[in-house]
């Protein structure tokens, strides 16, 4: 008879995704490499399979090809039948479906990492897409402990409208793991370790967990998405004015009413509206113009987990 809270059936099928956006290069080059030689991420008793997920774009090192893989992985696109009329990237996200999936089934994998690169300073990032996730959370306190004094954050995207169907969203317990600064097709030795390391505590996480070994209550502060804001515009739709550089690079940063936010060429700071405080996070994406998102507004909450264990012990 176990004595921990939450007992959860021992992980088995782990992925890792790199290469979802093909121009975001630590994923796909930590991806390759383990497809070359996987001792450093394999764990006893656990499948492991790193992938590449957007092959065409990453050929292209292009953030996609039709459209934007991670955003495809709804019932209906899912369920389209296929044919060569369809976006290259539905195509691929039913085949990822089938091999990794289905999506909300028994078959699934348990986890999927998805790397990302962000050109944004957001540093180590954990994408959480379920606040009441006690494995995730506990795994997630794992990481930030881990990787102290370095710094990771944690950013909340659940949201009744602003969620949406990700490449890693077919499996059990989804993982986003973002890491920036850096720019669109580059690669950064500093930003590639860090993503390395991340990767190594998540895995050693889910190895002393399958072990036996029980994680006690613990508690994570995160970063929960409010609303995406977009840059001023013009009659015609276009921008009128750019991130201001007091905000530039202060992502997690706390934002008051009234701090500068945009700048326009004709040097008028538009300020922060709105009574409260909130905390940028993607700020200035490049990947993030074509979607309308100058920066998206957070705010800090804190999320606690019971203790977990694995059933089998």
């Amino acid at each position: 008879m176990t004595s921990c809270h939450v007992a959860d059936d021992p992980i088995k099928k782990v992925a890792i995704f790199g290469g979802t956006h093909g121009n975001e290069l630590t994923g796909v080059f930590l991806v390759k490499h383990w497809l070359e030689n996987g001792t450093e991420i394999q764990r006893t008793g656990l499948e492991v399979k790193p992938f590449i997920t957007n092959p065409r774009a990453v050929k292209k090192c292009t953030r996609y090809v039709d459209c934007d893989l991670n955003r495809v992985f709804d019932p209906e696109n899912l369920g389209k039948k296929m044919s060569e009329d369809l976006p290259y990237e539905v195509r691929r996200a039913q085949e990822i479906n089938h091999l990794f999936g289905p999506k909300d089934s028994e078959d699934s994998y348990d986890i999927i990492f998805d790397l990302h690169n962000t050109t944004s300073n957001m540093g180590c990032t954990l994408i959480l897409e379920d606040s009441r996730n006690d494995f995730l959370i506990q795994m997630f306190h794992y990481i930030k402990m881990s990787l102290a004094p370095l710094p990771c954050y944690v950013y909340l995207i659940e949201h009744p409208s602003l969620k949406y169907a990700t490449t890693r969203s077919i499996a059990k317990y989804a993982v986003g793991i973002e890491v920036g600064p850096q720019p669109q097709g580059v690669l950064r030795a500093d930003i590639l370790d860090q993503m390395r390391k991340m990767i190594k505590h998540a895995l050693d996480f889910i190895h002393n967990f399958n072990e036996g070994k029980e994680f006690p209550p613990c508690a994570i502060e995160v970063y929960k998405i409010m609303e995406k804001v977009d840059y001023p515009r013009n009659k015609c739709g276009e921008i009128a004015a750019i991130i201001h550089p007091k905000l530039q690079d202060q992502d997690w940063k706390p934002l008051h009413p009234g701090d500068p936010v945009f700048l326009t060429l004709d040097g008028k700071t538009i300020p922060l509206g709105g009574d409260c405080t909130v905390y940028p996070v993607f700020v200035n994406e490049a990947a993030y113009y074509e979607k309308k998102e100058a920066f998206a507004k957070t705010t800090k909450v804190t999320l606690s987990a019971e203790s977990i264990c694995s059933s089998l012990h």
